[in-house]
C-alpha cells in the first residue's frame, strides 16, 4: 500500500566556530536528534553514499539518483537500494531526500520534454521505492517546473496534469516532494499559493503522494520574512498549503535576501539569515523533527561536517 501524506487543516551575522566535529559516532539512536546531512555525490555506487555520510557525520542525506542532466546512472542498481536501505533503517537514519535533476520540467511548452520529465521520473520513482523495500523511508524532491511564457495559471495546470501521468506509471512508495522556489525567471512554485494550487489540482486519489520541500533561502528570496517574522511565515505556510504536507527542509543561507528573488545560496552564518534564524530554525517544535538538507558550497573538504555540527551545537539541549 502506498504511503499517503494526511491531509491537514490550513489553517549576527558573523559565523561562530561550531562548538565540536562530530564523527561517525553520533548517536542514531537519540530520538530527539537533528536528522541532517547533504546532497553526496553517486560516485561510487550505493555504498559510496553510505562511507560519505559517516563522513560528515550525517544522519539524512541527498542525492541525484540519475545524472543532473537526466542520464540514467549504471552503478545505481535497485538491488543495492535495498541493501543500502536496509543499512540506513539499522542505523536510525532519518528519511532520505533525493534530488531530481535540474533538467525536468513537467510544465515545459514541448511536449517531448514533458513526456521526457514524467517517464524518468516514474524512472526514478521505481528506483528509489526499492529504498522502502529495505524499510527506508526516501521521498523525491522536485522543482515544480518553468512555465516559460505560457504563464503561472497554465504551468500550474501542467505540472499537476504531469504528476498525475507520474503517478499513473508507477506505484512505488515514494512522496514526490514540491520545493519552494525563489522566484526569478519564470519558476512555478515562487508563493505558498502556487505550490497549494498545484497540490489542489491533483486527482484527490493521488494527492496524498505529493508534499513539500521548504528551502530556507529560496523562501526568504522570495519575500517570506522567515527573519523578522518567523512564525508569521510558519502560520503562513499552515494556513495555505498544511504543515501536514512540509516533509524536508532544505537548509541554507541566503547571499542576497529577503525579495531579491536570486536563488543565490550561502554557507550557514555567512548569508542574509544568519546565525540566529538557524537557531531559531532547529529548534522549532516542528521544522527540527524533519529531515534538513545542506545545499552549501563545499569550501573545504570538512566544509559540510563542520556545518552539521554548527547547527546541532545551536539545538537548546533542554528541548
Amino acid at each position: 500500500m502506498i504511503s499517503q501524506i494526511p491531509e491537514t487543516s490550513r489553517g549576527a551575522r558573523t559565523r561562530p566556530r561550531a562548538t565540536s566535529t562530530r564523527d561517525a559516532t553520533v548517536n542514531r539512536m537519540t530520538q530527539d536528534a537533528l536528522l541532517i546531512g547533504s546532497h553526496l555525490s553517486t560516485t561510487g555506487g550505493w555504498p559510496a553514499l553510505l562511507r560519505r555520510s559517516h563522513a560528515e557525520g550525517g544522519t539524512t542525506f541527498a542525492f541525484f539518483p540519475r545524472s543532473p542532466y537526466g542520464r540514467r546512472s549504471k552503478s545505481l542498481t535497485p538491488d543495492g537500494a535495498v541493501r543500502l536501505g536496509e543499512e540506513l533503517r539499522a542505523e536510525h537514519y532519518g528519511p532520505i531526500v533525493a534530488h531530481a535533476p535540474y533538467v525536468y520540467n513537467l510544465c515545459a511548452k514541448d511536449e517531448a520534454k514533458r513526456a521526457f520529465a514524467v517517464s524518468a521520473m516514474a524512472e526514478d520513482l521505481t528506483l528509489l521505492g526499492a529504498f522502502a523495500q529495505g524499510g527506508q523511508p526516501v521521498y523525491l524532491n522536485i522543482h515544480p517546473g518553468s512555465h516559460v511564457g505560457q504563464g503561472a495559471e497554465e504551468g500550474i495546470r501542467l505540472i499537476s496534469a504531469g504528476l498525475e501521468r507520474v503517478f499513473d506509471q508507477t506505484d512505488a512508495d515514494v512522496p514526490v516532494l514540491l520545493e519552494t522556489m525563489a522566484g526569478k525567471g519564470t519558476e512555478c512554485g515562487r508563493s505558498f499559493e502556487q505550490i497549494a494550487a498545484i497540490i489542489d489540482a491533483v486527482d484527490a486519489g493521488m494527492r496524498g503522494r505529493v508534499g513539500v520541500t521548504l528551502d530556507t533561502c529560496h523562501v526568504f528570496d522570495a519575500g517570506y520574512d522567515l527573519l523578522g517574522d518567523f512564525d508569521g511565515v510558519k502560520r503562513r505556510f499552515d494556513e495555505t498549503v498544511g504543515l501536514g504536507r512540509l516533509k524536508a527542509i532544505h537548509a541554507n543561507d541566503s547571499q542576497f535576501g529577503l525579495g531579491s528573488r536570486k536563488d543565490r545560496h550561502a554557507n550557514i552564518g555567512d548569508g542574509r539569515l544568519g546565525i540566529p534564524f538557524f537557531a531559531r530554525l532547529v529548534n522549532d517544535p516542528d521544522l527540527a523533527k524533519l529531515p534538513m538538507i545542506l545545499e552549501t558550497k563545499e569550501l573545504t573538504e570538512t566544509t559540510h561536517r563542520d556545518e552539521i555540527a554548527l547547527l546541532r551545537g545551536l539545538r537548546d539541549p533542554r528541548g
